[in-house]
């Protein structure tokens, strides 16, 4: 028994050491010289060096000349990425319900007439999907044209020019990160 005992404890060791410090620390290495950008989160940075957000993190955008990210339930004022996932609430939910219909009357007084895509109302499960559909962007294209000052046709130039289409040509569905398409519509105002 004593010397199952001195084996067990061992082997504990030893895979604590190798699968709790050596693999991640190779990995962690290997990933920082391959692709050090993904591997720091894809950070954007601004022109002073300062960073500004992530490609894979939406984040709120409230100012009506910005395009808006999916809501977010993630954390307690939404898109916290140590709070992130989604709201738990199912489709029969009251207080989804009141939220989504809410959602929806607020961005058809802004667009009259025209159907309100389902994912500028509904959270990711994450809660933090830095992407909208290209129909999302669309339909912020009056409001966002009018704010900025641009011709509904430029800003679609840029919905297009920040469109991804679907990995490796058949998987998920074409996206906009919103991030990318704001900081891309500010650098426009300052290339003028």
């Amino acid at each position: 028994m004593k010397k199952n005992l001195v084996t067990a404890v061992l082997m504990t060791l030893v895979t604590t050491i190798i699968l709790g410090l050596v693999y991640p620390l190779v990995v962690t290495g290997l990933a920082q010289v391959i692709f050090p950008d993904k591997a720091n989160g894809q950070l954007i940075r601004n022109a002073e060096g300062t960073v500004i957000g992530s490609r894979l993190i939406g984040q709120p955008f409230t100012s009506p000349g910005y395009f808006r990210s999916r809501p977010s339930a993630a954390g307690a004022n939404g898109y916290d990425a140590s709070g992130s996932g989604g709201s738990n609430l199912g489709p029969t939910n009251p207080k989804l319900i009141d939220r989504v219909k809410a959602d929806v009357e607020k961005l058809q007084a802004e667009n009259p007439g025209q159907p309100v895509p389902i994912d500028l109302v509904t959270a990711s499960g994450s809660g933090l999907d830095p992407h909208i559909s290209p129909a999302a962007a669309e339909f912020q294209v009056p409001r966002v044209a009018r704010e900025r000052g641009m011709s509904e046709d430029e800003l679609r130039q840029f919905i297009a020019a920040h469109t991804e289409g679907r990995q490796f040509g058949f998987l998920g569905e074409p996206r906009v990160n919103v991030l990318e398409l704001n900081l891309d519509l500010d650098n426009r105002k300052h290339d003028r």
